[in-house]
């Protein structure tokens, strides 16, 4: 199990599969208050065809430390994995605030992103006025509770309860600093404005019913993007868990394409 360690933080990751093959790296970025292994089935799946690469963000799963306080030095991390690891170009795949991260790191430095997928994830946090108050009042309840109502909220109807509690409480082992830190970085996260700018090809998969992120949003950003393909699977906020086979085959076709 390597690790890396920087500045109040040490990240610890994976790097697996063929470095032959000559295509650019995956590399799985998971969303708030999770770990590495919602990527379990993508690793499976791409490590016997190329390299592929995942970590637990500052702060979550096994990594340590706290500090990061904006998406975009969570991006920073990221970037100084790749370059520990001596990658240049590569194809992030990011869920929910890993897709605000990848999106940072396609605009900071597109010459080193080759192609980008985003998992139910935006470019901006909208929502109404009522919304936001409830989402501001919600700081203010237990932190269990406060874990447990988004993590609960995050899967579609009919997912198995037991495995949603489990998830749960693994979302809670994660630092009540770096857990209400980075639920306002997202919700300070803008660079709608800068979409234009992302060249790169992009997948955007979204689950249908998510109500984190509601699709309404997504397709919104849709129309900013240059170079984009949409793809809507029947699941909540957590497709990775829920849809894994359906998101994978999905990646790999996109990946894969040689447009």
């Amino acid at each position: 199990m390597p690790q890396l360690a920087l500045d109040a933080a040490t990240l610890t990751y994976d790097d697996e599969g063929h470095r032959d093959t000559g295509a650019a790296p995956l590399v799985f970025i998971h969303g708030w208050t999770a770990n590495r292994h919602r990527w379990d089935h993508q690793m499976a799946h791409f490590s016997p065809h190329r390299r592929v690469i995942r970590l637990d963000l500052r702060g979550h799963g096994e990594s340590t430390g706290s500090g990061a306080r904006t998406i975009d030095e969570l991006a920073d991390d990221v970037l100084a994995l790749l370059d520990h690891l001596k990658i240049d170009r590569f194809v992030p795949v990011g869920h929910s605030m890993g897709g605000m991260i990848t999106q940072t790191l396609a605009l900071a430095h597109p010459d080193r992103v080759e192609r980008m997928v985003l998992v139910n994830s935006i470019s901006r946090m909208a929502y109404s006025r009522g919304r936001g108050l409830l989402m501001a009042a919600s700081t203010l309840v237990p932190f269990k509770l406060f874990v447990a109502a988004n993590i609960q909220r995050a899967f579609a109807p009919g997912y198995p309860r037991e495995e949603i509690r489990e998830h749960i409480r693994s979302s809670a082992t994660t630092p009540r600093e770096v857990v209400m830190t980075l639920y306002a970085a997202m919700r300070a996260f803008d660079v709608l404005d800068r979409v234009p700018e992302i060249r790169t090809p992009t997948l955007l998969v979204h689950g249908y019913r998510d109500i984190q992120l509601p699709v309404s949003q997504m397709l919104r950003m849709a129309t900013s993007y240059p170079d984009a393909v949409i793809r809507i699977i029947d699941a909540g906020h957590e497709l990775p868990l829920e849809k894994p086979a359906e998101l994978t085959a999905t990646i790999d076709r996109f990946v894969t394409d040689p447009r």
